[in-house]
């Protein structure tokens, strides 16, 4: 399957937030839907699913206008919205029936969820007086309902310990090797690492960036180098490179310098040079922007 969003625009009360959204996701990749708050992701989302109609553009489904009604979607929205005053078993089977599953089928695929994620004895037990985890876990199980071909889960780990993370990730990564179409948005960019083979930000309802990860990394590499030394501290080890070496821009992480190489000067030429002065290397290899440092270089405030 094939998800295309094209040109999407959409305005309330005269303000437009949306102007021309245009990205693609394809089944067997999860795509990773980022940007700050307020830029329009959940406006984006909300438009697929049929919650409001779009100004203009369209939404097409292996080249077919799509219909969330008449396709198999699983939702997780980031605004939580079940029933605290009901049984949890019962809600998830009314929530099953809604997408077009027998009282049976739902039986059965909330009953395999909520045994999924450790809770066959809370099953009868009014959603309110779970813990704000087990909660979290019922929200998550609704949209894994009647097995949809499209998962969008927006803000998922919100609210989950370790156990019950990893236990998503894994379930998350069943979806994507059965070739299902996933949409995943969060502000936790090592969880989007995990999942997601393709990116798009999206900045004050604009795309800003979009395809694929390894590819975006791999461009803004730049004529960079990551270099750790055994007989420095990573402080000791800039402020030593900032006085000893010449033609290099230094920056730095947590755990090593961040090398910019200047003036032709090539990587072998660096490492000749640091092993010459009896530096001990630990780590010399290309350095390759996280996702972190990506969000903030295309969103951050100084843009």
């Amino acid at each position: 399957m094939r998800l295309d969003i094209v040109n999407i625009n959409k305005s309330f009360s005269e303000k437009q937030i949306l102007h021309d959204v245009s990205f693609s996701v394809q089944s067997g990749k999860a795509m990773g839907f980022l940007g700050r708050n307020g830029a329009g992701k959940t406006t984006t989302i909300r438009a697929l699913m049929g919650v409001f109609k779009q100004d203009s553009g369209q939404f097409l489904l292996d080249g077919k206008p799509f219909d969330p009604n008449k396709n198999r979607v699983g939702y997780l929205p980031e605004e939580r919205g079940m029933y605290a005053k009901e049984p949890i078993l019962e809600q998830l089977i009314y929530f099953g029936k809604l997408r077009g599953a027998s009282r049976a089928e739902a039986l059965k695929s909330a009953e395999y969820w909520i045994e999924r994620f450790e809770l066959s004895e809370h099953k009868k037990k009014k959603l309110e007086t779970l813990s704000k985890g087990n909660q979290q876990k019922i929200q998550i199980s609704q949209a894994f309902l009647t097995n949809p071909d499209i998962l969008i889960l927006d803000e998922p780990f919100s609210g989950l310990d370790p156990v019950n993370s990893q236990t998503l990730k894994d379930i998350i990564l069943e979806f994507i090797s059965d070739k299902k179409l996933v949409i995943f948005s969060s502000h936790q960019m090592a969880y989007v690492e995990d999942f997601c083979d393709e990116i798009t930000l999206i900045n004050k309802g604009k795309v800003v960036l979009s395809g694929d990860l390894k590819d975006i990394k791999r461009e803004m590499r730049s004529n960079k180098i990551r270099i750790s030394a055994q007989n420095f501290t990573n402080e000791e080890f800039i402020n030593y490179l900032r006085e000893n070496i010449k033609d290099i821009n230094i920056g730095s992480d947590r755990h090593s310098a961040v090398v910019e190489l200047l003036e032709g000067k090539s990587s072998n030429e660096l490492l000749g040079e640091l092993i010459s002065k009896q530096v001990e290397i630990e780590m010399f290899s290309m350095y390759e922007p996280s996702l972190q440092d990506i969000f903030i270089r295309e969103v951050g405030d100084e843009r």
